[in-house]
């Protein structure tokens, strides 16, 4: 089975009615859904079906199962709405893309730098890399370069490159294409301000924590 991702055609979309598809427990599936479940290192929307709290999003294959409180009461062919914390959503939107700027100037400017890790939070995001010597002297140029790239407010392309199987990509026409299925902003200049640590974890690991100057 499959769950319309209706978060990919519209990922501003606050609000949407659904249908229950499926029901086993405390789990629940949806015949289209705006609620994103973790993947790609990009964290779970929050919000509710049917005015009940999602206490879990989980990607199964090409579908979505949402485990919501015991009880629910809910069965198929109800008729729910879908409602996210769009706070939440739109933060990790603009996080998400600064970590893939970060990353895609990262492994220009440092071909050696390999992406081991990441992880998109509402608070900041961060990446992991196997790099044998400290980030820290490149960070203020890759910063600038990143930064360029926001404050020129670029539209973005997100879009399939395999629709049956549900691969897209991301794009700034001329410069990057990216394979993800996150969530993606309209254009680069919605990030805003970035901030770059580095913060070491470890021998011949290095980690790039981003963080955004506005909420």
């Amino acid at each position: 089975m499959s769950v319309h991702k209706q978060f990919w055609a519209d990922p501003y979309q606050t609000k949407l009615l659904a249908t229950v598809a499926r029901a086993d427990g405390a789990q629940i599936w949806l015949d289209v859904t705006i609620f994103y479940a973790f993947s790609g290192g990009q964290e779970s929307d929050a919000g509710s079906i049917g005015g009940l709290p999602v206490l879990r999003a989980e990607k199964q294959g090409l579908d979505i199962a949402y485990t919501l409180p015991d009880g629910h009461g809910l069965s198929p062919g109800d008729a729910v709405t879908v409602a996210i914390d769009w706070p939440r959503r739109y933060r990790l939107m603009r996080l998400h893309f600064a970590a893939e700027l970060v990353l895609e100037t990262i492994c220009r400017e440092l071909p050696d730098a390999e992406k081991i890790g990441a992880h998109i939070a509402e608070d900041k995001a961060r990446i992991d890399f196997a790099l044998a010597q400290p980030i820290t002297p490149r960070l203020p140029a890759i910063a600038a370069k990143v930064q360029a790239l926001i404050d020129a407010d670029l539209a973005i392309v997100s879009a399939y490159s395999d629709e049956a199987n549900q691969r897209r990509y991301w794009e700034l026409p001329g410069l990057y294409r990216v394979p993800c299925g996150g969530t993606h902003l309209h254009r680069s200049g919605e990030v805003g301000e970035l901030k770059l640590k580095r913060k070491n974890v470890g021998q011949g690991k290095e980690r790039v924590e981003i963080t955004l100057a506005r909420p």
